[in-house]
């Protein structure tokens, strides 16, 4: 295939780069790219029109851990009230600027033996899910998909139909031939 990063983009981020959540996460080895910062910055440049960024948020000796958001859809999605109220019990600075918040999830991720689990807040994971979570240590949800339902799982259900659809979507387009950027030009 010609461009591997695409397709992996495409697998993991596709929802994101359709509007449906503020951002996602891929994990990329760093043995099959290398040069992902400066591939990153091409992306940058081809996808800021549309809002849209690719940052590192982690760089561990094999792995880099990518996260693609929609600027002004993940500031919305911080600035909610109730998200903020549990970033705050994190340590997150209330009614900072996104650069800041997402420079402190870099450090709880850099400084956690596992993950922080409040990352589902900036994922666009229902919130009471990601309390869920939390509260109860993963353990005993309705449902499990994109991430553990302790709310609605009939909406979380759509939603993860509608994410598997867009994916699979964008992912066959690229399989033939196409860039991401080809694919949401027309978007």
């Amino acid at each position: 295939m010609k461009n591997q990063l695409d397709r992996l983009i495409a697998a993991y981020c596709s929802p994101t780069l359709a509007g449906i959540k503020p951002a996602s996460l891929v994990s990329c080895d760093k043995s099959l790219y290398p040069d992902l910062p400066q591939r990153l910055e091409e992306y940058g440049a081809a996808f800021a029109p549309r809002g849209l960024h690719f940052e590192i948020v982690c760089a561990c000796k094999e792995r880099w851990l990518l996260m693609v958001y929609h600027k002004a859809q993940l500031e919305r999605r911080l600035a909610d009230t109730a998200v903020r109220h549990v970033l705050e019990s994190f340590g997150y600075p209330a009614g900072r600027p996104l650069a800041e918040l997402l420079r402190m999830l870099k450090r709880r991720i850099a400084l956690s033996d596992g993950f922080p689990h409040e990352i589902g807040l900036f994922l666009g994971y229902p919130i009471e899910d990601v309390v869920g979570f939390i509260r109860y240590q993963g353990r005993g949800c309705k449902l499990s998909g994109y991430w553990k339902v302790y709310g609605d799982t009939e909406a979380a259900s759509r939603l993860f139909d509608r994410l598997s659809r867009v994916c699979r979507a964008v992912t066959r387009r690229v399989e033939q031939g196409e860039t991401l950027l080809e694919v949401f030009a027309a978007a």
